[in-house]
C-alpha cells in the first residue's frame, strides 16, 4: 500500500536521473571532441579544403579553355599536309598570338564571348600528327584540326561530349553549318582507335587508384585498429621485430594489389579491347614501385596513431586530395596552370601517368625509369620514418 503512494514520485525521480545521465554523457562526449584538435580539423576544416579543391576544377569559370591542335605533318611526321597558313591567317586576324620567350609564335588564342553561357577560349597549337595523338591520349587536347582546302577536317572522339561541343563551336566560327549531314560525313573523322577513347584513359587511372586505396586503407587502418584494440600490445612480449611485422603486411598487400589489377585489366581487355602497347617489364617495375611508395606512406600514417577517428582523418587527408587532383577520372590539366607542377609531383599522379604511357603510348623502360625511382625513394623514406616512430600501444 505504501509503495503505491510513492510510485508516482519514484517514476518522476527515475526520469530525472535518466535525463541527468543523458546530459552528462552528451557533455562528456562534447568535451572529448573539443579537446581533440585532430577531430575538429578532419570533421570541419578538411571538408572545407576539399570543397575548395573540387571548386577549382568544376566551378564555372569566366573563360572555359578548349585546346585544339592544328596538324602540319601527317602520321609519318615528314610529309606536310595541306598548308595550314590560310587557317593561321584567319587566327592572326581575329585572335591573339601567344609567343614563346624567344619571340617565336607558339599558339593562337581565339575567344567567343557569350553573356549567357560564359566565354569560351580556344587555344590553337601547331604540331605534327604523332604529337597531337599523344596529347589527345593524355587528355590535354579536345580536338585535332587537319587543313583540307577551305574547311578543315575535325578529328575527335565521338563519345567525348567536350570534343563534340568544341566541334560545334568551331564549325560556326569557320562558317560551316554544324548540323549538315553532308558536311559531317566529309569533314568529321571520328577517332575510335585504341588509346584515344575515354575508357583507355580511365582504366590505367583506376589501376593506380586501386594500388593507393588498397595499400593505405589496408595497411594503415589495420594497424590503427589493432593498436586501438590493444592487440599490438600483446605482440611486445614476443620476439617479433617491428620491421618483420610491417614488411609482412606490405608483402601481402602488394600481392593482393597485383591480383586486383590483373583482374581489372582482364575485364577491360575482354570488355573494351584494352591492350598494353608498352614494355611489360617496365610496367611490372612501375607497379612494384607504386606499391612500395603507398605502403611506405601507409606505415608512416599509422606509426603513431591509436585513435581510429583520427586515423581515418589522416588517411582521408592523403587519399582524397590525390583522388581529385591526380587525373584519375579527368585530366588534371583542368586545374590552373600554376598548380600543375605540384600535381605532377604527387605519387598517384606519377603512377597513373606512367601506367597510361605504358598502356596507350607505347612507353618503355627509359620513360618510366625516373618515376619508378622517385616512387621507390618515397616509399623508402616514409617506411624508414614510420619504422622509427612506430609504437606498439
Amino acid at each position: 500500500m505504501n509503495s503505491s503512494f510513492h510510485l508516482p514520485g519514484g517514476i518522476c525521480m527515475n526520469r530525472t536521473i535518466h535525463l541527468y545521465q543523458l546530459w552528462q554523457l552528451i557533455t562528456a562526449y562534447l568535451k572529448e571532441i573539443i579537446r581533440e584538435p585532430g577531430i575538429l580539423f578532419w570533421g570541419i576544416i578538411f571538408p572545407i579544403l576539399m570543397s575548395l579543391g573540387l571548386g577549382l576544377a568544376f566551378t564555372k569559370k569566366a573563360n572555359v579553355e578548349r585546346k585544339v591542335a592544328i596538324v602540319n605533318f601527317d602520321s609519318t611526321g615528314t610529309k606536310a599536309v595541306t598548308s595550314p597558313f590560310p587557317l593561321l591567317t584567319f587566327l592572326r586576324q581575329f585572335g591573339d598570338v601567344r609567343k614563346k620567350a624567344d619571340g617565336k609564335e607558339e599558339s593562337y588564342e581565339l575567344t567567343l564571348a557569350d553573356e549567357n553561357l560564359g566565354n569560351t577560349t580556344f587555344l590553337f597549337q601547331v604540331m605534327n600528327w604523332p604529337d597531337a595523338m599523344v596529347r589527345l591520349k593524355r587528355g590535354t587536347l579536345n580536338l585535332v584540326l587537319v587543313p583540307k582546302g577551305r574547311l578543315p577536317e575535325y578529328h575527335f572522339d565521338p563519345l567525348n561530349p567536350d570534343a563534340q561541343l568544341t566541334y560545334l563551336k568551331l564549325a560556326g566560327i569557320f562558317g560551316q553549318p554544324p548540323l549538315s549531314t553532308e558536311n559531317q560525313a566529309g569533314l568529321i573523322k571520328p577517332l575510335t582507335v585504341k588509346g584515344t577513347r575515354y575508357i583507355d584513359f580511365l582504366i590505367p587511372g583506376l589501376i593506380a587508384m586501386g594500388v593507393m586505396m588498397s595499400s593505405i586503407w589496408g595497411i594503415s587502418y589495420g594497424i590503427i585498429e589493432k593498436r586501438s584494440k590493444k592487440l599490438l600490445r600483446r605482440m611486445v612480449a614476443t620476439p617479433m621485430k617491428r620491421s618483420h611485422l610491417l614488411i609482412a603486411l606490405m608483402t601481402v598487400r602488394s600481392g593482393m594489389n597485383f591480383v586486383e589489377a590483373l583482374l581489372l585489366f582482364c575485364f577491360a581487355y575482354f570488355a573494351f579491347g584494352i591492350t598494353i602497347t608498352g614494355s611489360i617489364p617496365a610496367l611490372i617495375l612501375l607497379f612494384f614501385a607504386g606499391n612500395i611508395a603507398f605502403a611506405g606512406i601507409a606505415v608512416f600514417i599509422s606509426s603513431n596513431t591509436s585513435s581510429t577517428e583520427v586515423g581515418n582523418g589522416f588517411i582521408n587527408a592523403v587519399v582524397l586530395p590525390m583522388m581529385v587532383l591526380s587525373g584519375i577520372f579527368f585530366s588534371y590539366h583542368n586545374f590552373p596552370e600554376w598548380s600543375l607542377p605540384f600535381i605532377q609531383l604527387l605519387p598517384l599522379t606519377m603512377l597513373a601517368d606512367g601506367i597510361r604511357s605504358l598502356f596507350i603510348e607505347g612507353a618503355g623502360m627509359v620513360q618510366v625509369a625516373m618515376p619508378s625511382l622517385i616512387l621507390l625513394m618515397i616509399g623508402t623514406v616514409f617506411f624508414t620514418a614510420g619504422l622509427k616512430l612506430f609504437k606498439w600501444h
